[in-house]
């Protein structure tokens, strides 16, 4: 494993800041050599650095790699303390993994959140739900939302809200049989076969598969699957909260019907220590923000 004396690097850093030996030693209070003789041995391990012209420095890719790398480690000693800053809910990392559908609807929540305590650091990545489970698993966030009950013993297991699937169509539409949504089309989505054939198949028995729908779009951004619906250009199935996520409510009609489908978030942390103080601040702000979303009415959808 590559090993780089830090001493080394702090005169790299200096240099590139700098930009000269003379202003770099000065900053760092040492020789000209002194920080000659460092980036020398750094160049020995790695190639060469810099290009040097008179009154001039410039980096070469291999430097460039190296500014890249400082920055990285950078990124990683901060996340480190924010980790082990202590069990404080005002100060430290917030760490989770979700569903883009109930990410949408959290993440403003959370933000809100930190700008209240600003020495909280919200990181939150979306994620399908064995990415989410590895991850908490793996330690790389403190916890998760996924909508399979994992059956795992290293795993705390805990069901924290129920978001229905919704059939949701443009504004000026109204859906009475099957034809009418087959004359819109469908707009595609990563999730969008197995969330559409999910609730369609409960409420128009007997309808055809989804090999037979009329495709009008697809897009993989969670936040833009609702922009062509609401241009009239077609139907689409999401979760509830993507949709009350979305700005343009009044260009957007839900369907209702009986049965409803809905799927469970399940929360999950690893079960061998518990959640830090400001994670369960943080769960919070979460559990308020989907009971709101939840309990928002659906008036003026047909």
């Amino acid at each position: 494993m590559l090993m780089l004396n830090p001493l080394w690097l702090r005169s790299f850093h200096a240099l590139v800041e700098q930009g000269s030996f003379t202003r770099a030693a000065d900053q760092l209070e040492l020789t000209q050599a002194a920080v000659s003789q460092h980036v020398q041995k750094l160049e020995a391990e790695l190639g060469a650095l810099f290009i040097r012209r008179p009154r001039q420095l410039e980096l070469t890719p291999a430097g460039h790699a190296l500014v890249d790398y400082l920055g990285e480690r950078a990124e990683v000693d901060q996340r480190l303390k924010l980790r082990l800053a202590g069990d404080r809910d005002d100060h430290g990392e917030i760490s989770l993994m979700t569903p883009g559908s109930i990410g949408l609807a959290l993440y403003p929540r959370l933000l809100e959140l930190q700008k209240r305590s600003p020495g909280l650091c919200i990181r939150h990545r979306f994620g399908p739900t064995q990415d989410i489970i590895d991850a908490v698993l793996a330690a790389r966030v403190e916890m998760g939302l996924v909508i399979e009950c994992p059956d795992d013993p290293r795993l705390t297991v805990s069901e924290f809200a129920t978001e229905p699937l919704e059939l949701i169509v443009p504004a000026a539409v109204k859906v009475e049989r099957w034809d009418d949504l087959m004359s819109l089309g469908f707009i595609d989505h990563p999730d969008g076969k197995a969330l559409a054939s999910r609730l369609l198949s409960r409420r128009f028995p007997g309808s055809p598969g989804y090999a037979h729908w009329p495709i009008s779009g697809f897009t993989n951004q969670i936040g833009l699957i609702l922009a062509p619906v609401a241009e009239g250009l077609g139907f689409t199935v999401l979760p509830r909260f993507a949709r009350q996520a979305f700005e343009q409510q009044a260009s957007l009609r839900v369907v209702t019907g009986q049965p409803e489908v809905a799927d469970t978030l399940y929360l999950i942390h690893r079960a061998e220590w518990p959640l830090s103080s400001r994670a369960e601040r943080a769960l919070l702000v979460m559990g308020t923000a989907a009971d709101a979303e939840a309990g928002r009415s659906a008036g003026g959808h047909a």
